[in-house]
């Protein structure tokens, strides 16, 4: 730190003398002194003297475009000595920092990116990373890239920034111009080859997993653009798992980078001088090919880094002349940092590319690759990217991609996110987002219509009865879960999921450890929509129950037992545990139910007693029972021991009044009780977390109920899975009862008696 702090002050105190020392004429006698003399101790002197004098871009233009470079690169090849090798190399890399394309012609003309390549492995420390810095630097001029290239400046480049990356490697910011330098080599096809062949891809997708690397990747994977018809290059990036990377980007911000000048453009495409010409070009007939074949939707689509005409003019450090004006000498403007605006195009590009393979499933439908394309198209804030839509409706009408979105539950997925409006991250819990548009639910219509016209094809027929029939466990029910979205053909999905038993399999996979974060969402969704394709065909709808009507009871024949004055006069009491007596009548109980027509007009000793106790019943769950043995139907006695929602069911008077009714043979009671659960838990008061606990009675009229609530075409998308997911908690192993329920239900076939609506 001491000694850079004395650096800076030296370079401060030599400034206001390099200024006027610059344009007085004292560079050509340096220069001159470098040719023509031939001691090495004058020679160090003279490069040290122009290092010195490169202490600002303004003078280390001017030392390039007064022929200063030039010289000390053919030194460089021809040095004496290890200490003119080194003061060489110091010089060139002051000389290079920013580098100019005057400099760069000039080390270029004198020979000297040779022996910068060989001086790469130089046995001294300083040499051989002041060299290699040198070489990054020269990367920044497009014009020299190939030279560079060819003198073997590629595999240097990338063998050092693998080896700074390796387990005792530098920091970050070390390896930074190496990663700029790497980047800007793949803008030529010649180096794009070299790099491939040194390893370089292998690098680069590392670099973009590094999250410590997260600044560069903007510029990585504009490098990466430029392998975009390279087919060898895209199936090496597709092994290394490029695809998942790049959805991934998608979903988050951009990193920062700054932009690249004018300079640092391919050269594959050199750059026009002219202004006429500045419009035109070879990369103008390239760009109005990309817009007419589709793969652009405008020129604004099209990456800046692939062309000099789409870069921001860079910041006039390079007059047109060679001769230095004050205006030449100014302190440099400094250009900020700022979001790449490309970053998406780019991402967007490079998916885009992938999915034109003839078999794009195995890269691009996958969760990862699916969640990170929906992310974008729903999480824009205008319209999304063209390219985005057009890559899911070719991946969705690409026959090859069937199998791969019926075993990711892509359309599933594509159902919930776009139609329903129901993301992975916003399930169980919902999540603040903005609503759901109308054209992510039209492009989610027209991605599963897409789907549907593959499944009904031969082909698709095919594809799905071998994954129902031949396919693994999940596979299986992946299939019995996907047909009721994409399949409309009564012959296709009623031979699939009813005759070959793709229902019964899904529904028994209820009950076991869910295949993905939303299967249980999903399999609720797909259950109502089979619903909707078997009731029209398969049997009428469900006639709906009547339901019990609490503002007009059915009068009540105990309540003139319990006046003063009763009429008729109760001739028997029943005796409770609490010890209270309830009056009753010994001929209507015995005949309520053939248990108290034994127990009140048998051979029983209650047959003679005035006070029969009842045991195991407290007042509340006696009341409706007492009710009912005395003819009472539907006069509001049932709703008493129900408590209200959000109260367990389990353990409270109503369950213990089920219990007795069944014990005391009163069918009637227990309808009538099941009714008013159901009445109070799963009306208009109920929601998705009362179908569990009613379900926990282990009743099967309320099972049946619970599963009709669950699937019915009134409940909204998130309420039903929810529903489900306390179904499948309150089943737990025993799956028996919940799958007879929900398949019942979904074939439109009544249980037991008549239950609430």
């Amino acid at each position: 730190v001491r000694v850079g702090s004395a650096r800076t002050r030296m370079s401060a105190l030599f400034h206001p003398l390099c200024s006027p020392f610059l344009p007085s004429g004292a560079v050509p006698l340096l220069v001159e002194s470098l040719t023509a003399c031939q001691d090495s101790q004058c020679l160090q002197s003279v490069v040290r003297a122009l290092r010195n004098l490169a202490d600002s871009p303004q003078h280390r233009l001017a030392l390039a475009q007064q022929g200063a470079v030039r010289p000390l690169a053919e030194l460089l090849a021809t040095a004496p000595d290890a200490a003119l090798t080194s003061a060489l190399v110091r010089a060139l890399l002051e000389l290079s920092r920013g580098c100019s394309r005057a400099c760069a012609e000039q080390l270029s003309l004198g020979g000297g990116l040779g022996p910068l390549v060989s001086l790469a492995s130089h046995p001294k420390r300083v040499v051989r990373e002041g060299t290699i810095l040198i070489l990054a630097n020269l990367c920044a001029q497009g014009l020299i890239r190939p030279a560079l290239g060819n003198a073997g400046g590629v595999e240097v480049l990338v063998d050092e920034l693998r080896q700074r990356r390796g387990p005792n490697g530098a920091s970050p910011a070390s390896q930074q111009p190496l990663v700029r330098a790497v980047c800007l080599l793949c803008r030529e096809a010649i180096n794009r080859a070299r790099l491939r062949d040194a390893g370089g891809l292998d690098l680069l997708i590392g670099l973009l997993r590094d999250p410590r690397a997260s600044a560069w990747h903007p510029r990585i994977v504009a490098a990466l653009v430029g392998f975009l018809y390279d087919t060898g290059a895209l199936g090496r990036l597709q092994a290394l798992g490029l695809v998942p990377l790049l959805a991934g980007q998608l979903c988050g911000e951009a990193g920062e980078e700054e932009e690249e000048g004018r300079e640092a453009a391919s050269w594959d495409f050199p750059e026009e001088r002219t202004p006429e010409r500045a419009q035109g070009g070879s990369f103008r007939s390239l760009r109005s090919w990309l817009i007419s074949e589709g793969y652009a939707a405008g020129p604004d689509d099209i990456s800046p880094d692939w062309s000099p005409e789409q870069c921001p003019p860079p910041e006039p450090m390079e007059p047109a002349s060679p001769i230095l004006t004050p205006t030449s000498l100014r302190a440099p403007r400094t250009q900020p940092k700022k979001k790449n605006p490309a970053a998406a195009i780019e991402d967007l590009l490079l998916l885009s590319r992938f999915s034109q393979a003839p078999d794009p499933s195995g890269a691009l439908v996958t969760g990862p690759a699916l969640y990170g394309l929906l992310t974008y198209v729903t999480g824009a804030p205008g319209p999304p990217r063209p390219r985005a839509l057009r890559i899911l409706s070719r991946l969705t009408c690409n026959p090859a991609c069937l199998e791969a979105f019926v075993r990711s539950y892509g359309a599933a997925l594509l159902r919930a996110w776009l139609v329903l409006g129901v993301a992975p991250d916003d399930w169980p819990a919902p999540r603040a987002r903005p609503t759901l548009h109308s054209r992510h639910r039209e492009l989610g219509e027209r991605l599963l219509q897409n789907l549907t016209v593959q499944a009904e094809s031969p082909f698709g027929v095919g594809a799905l009865t071998h994954l129902l029939l031949s396919g693994s466990p999940e596979d299986r029910v992946a299939c019995a879960l996907t047909l009721p979205f994409i399949c409309r053909k009564p012959s296709l999905w009623r031979r699939l999921l009813l005759e070959q038993g793709g229902l019964r399999l899904l529904l028994a996979a209820l009950t076991r450890p869910a295949p993905h974060p939303l299967f249980l969402f999903f399999a609720a969704d797909s259950l109502s929509c089979l619903q909707d394709l078997v009731s029209p065909t398969v049997s009428p709808a469900i006639p709906q129950a009547v339901p019990m009507d609490l503002d007009s009871p059915s009068p009540c024949l105990y309540e003139p037992l319990l006046g003063p004055a009763p009429v008729p006069a109760p001739d028997l009491h029943f005796l409770l545990d609490s010890g209270l007596q309830l009056p009753a009548q010994r001929a209507a109980s015995a005949t309520a139910s053939p248990f108290f027509r034994a127990l009140l007009s048998g051979s029983f000793a209650e047959a003679q007693m005035d006070l029969v106790p009842l045991r195991g019943l407290s007042p509340g769950a006696a009341w409706p029972i007492l009710h009912h043995l005395h003819g009472c139907r539907g006069c509001g006695a049932a709703l008493g021991p129900v408590p209200p929602p959000g109260q367990p069911l389990l353990g409270s008077e109503a369950e213990e009044a089920l219990e007795a009714a069944g014990r005391f043979l009163l069918p009637g009671l227990e309808e009538e009780l099941e009714e008013a659960v159901g009445r109070i838990h799963l009306g208009p008061q109920g929601g998705p977390e009362s179908v569990g606990e009613v379900f926990r009675l282990g009743r099967p009229r309320l099972a049946a109920h619970c599963a009709r609530w669950t699937l019915g075409p009134e409940q909204c998308p998130r309420k039903r899975g929810l529903a489900l997911v306390g179904l499948v908690e309150a089943a737990g192993e025993e799956a028996g009862p919940l799958t007879e329920a929900l398949l019942a239900v979904v074939m439109g076939i009544e249980l037991g008696a008549r239950v609430p609506a």
